[in-house]
């Protein structure tokens, strides 16, 4: 029998190269649902060291990221873009 990697674990080492991290944020943009972004942005920031690596380097409290990035979250854009920075990654806008 082969053994088989879990999904979650690939998932988040794959994501630790950041054209990887800014295509599948991308797509689950696209998709149109707030909260599958803010679960994935999550996923990102796990495979780039981790939420406590990134409250430190977007200066924000750890708690108020883990509720911002929850399925519940509703982040402004104002800490979305030193979320966003900390991990490599800008917002952009584009024609459809």
């Amino acid at each position: 029998m082969t053994k088989t990697k879990p999904y979650k674990e690939h998932l988040i080492e794959t994501l630790k190269d950041p054209e990887v991290a800014a295509h599948y944020l991308t797509s689950c943009l696209e998709d149109g649902n707030l909260d599958v972004f803010l679960l994935a942005l999550r996923d990102v920031a796990e495979a780039q060291g981790g939420m406590r690596k990134l409250s430190e380097e977007a200066s924000l409290n750890r708690e108020n990221l883990y509720r911002m990035l929850s399925a519940s979250g509703n982040p402004s854009l104002s800490s979305l873009g030193p979320v966003l920075n900390s991990l490599g990654l800008r917002l952009a806008v584009e024609v459809k």
